[in-house]
């Protein structure tokens, strides 16, 4: 059988511009430098974080860091708590500091909130990198949930502020906001998600419902990429979910079917590009 696929890639998919700013600032110090330490992947992606070690991207942890003397290190655009500067400002560190501006901003709110002695709930991935950063402008006191059943036998104070990791899904966010409401709470609900990315939901509709299957790339510890992921599969039951080209085959398509790719804002455009000519190969 042959295969005739028309295949477009969707032009307002590829990274946010926290993550282009990021990876711009590495860029320039790995070509003058040769190497840089980066604390925790620059971006969650797996190829992207590759191609960057191979220009001297040198990934380290948080346990890492108290380590290091007298050197330059990356910080990404998913932000840190105020501890990981005290260590740098200890051991004469050099952070360059590529945290996005939208989750500064969003730690300086947590931040005041936690001053003003609010109880703070964060709607948010348990363990994401973001959140470990916003936790930590509480002391660590903030209680983190990822759905609403965590909350069901959990004691809340009456009153409490919520907020919300950037790139979580908006209309869950409501969601849960209303449904605390309901159960009697005193929410003060504080919508922190990034419009780059909230706005990118209806683009990405439209645009899933426009193929005949739609390839979605993105890498596996992406939280939005698993979002954007299930906007496409609602509108578009033909979607696969990839993050690697040797993951595509032949036998996933059809003759003369029409294919759209997308991705998160974690994902490159190098590789939707190679993904499509992949699927032009077939």
């Amino acid at each position: 059988m042959s295969y005739r696929l028309g295949v477009t890639i969707d032009k307002d998919s590829g990274f946010c511009f926290g993550v282009v700013y990021a990876i711009d600032m590495a860029e320039e110090i790995l070509e003058q430098e040769g190497y840089l330490y980066c604390l925790g992947d620059i971006v969650h992606n797996d190829e992207e974080v590759a191609r960057l070690k191979a220009k001297g991207l040198r990934i380290i942890g948080h346990a890492d860091l108290p380590q290091l003397q007298n050197e330059k290190v990356l910080i990404r655009a998913h932000g840190e708590s105020p501890e990981t500067y005290k260590i740098a400002l200890e051991n004469n560190i050099t952070l360059i500091d590529a945290s996005c501006p939208v989750v500064l901003k969003l730690q300086n709110r947590i931040k005041t909130s936690y001053d003003d002695q609010e109880k703070i709930l964060i709607f948010g991935k348990h363990g994401h990198a973001e959140v470990i950063g916003l936790q930590g402008q509480t002391n660590n006191e903030a209680l983190v949930f990822q759905d609403l059943e965590e909350l069901d036998h959990v004691e809340l104070p009456a009153k409490f502020t919520l907020y919300s990791q950037t790139t979580k899904s908006t209309d869950k966010f409501y969601h849960i906001k209303e449904e605390l409401l309901k159960r009697g709470y005193e929410v003060k609900a504080n919508d922190t998600i990034c419009r780059q990315v909230s706005n990118r939901y209806e683009d990405l509709a439209t645009f899933a419902q426009k193929f005949d299957r739609i390839v979605f790339v993105s890498g596996k510890k992406s939280s939005n990429g698993k979002v954007l992921y299930e906007v496409c599969a609602k509108h578009n039951p033909q979607s696969y979910f990839i993050s690697d080209v040797a993951e595509l085959s032949k036998e996933m398509f059809r003759e003369d079917e029409s294919v759209g790719v997308c991705g998160a804002t974690s994902t490159p455009m190098w590789l939707m590009q190679q993904v499509k000519e992949k699927l032009e190969s077939f």
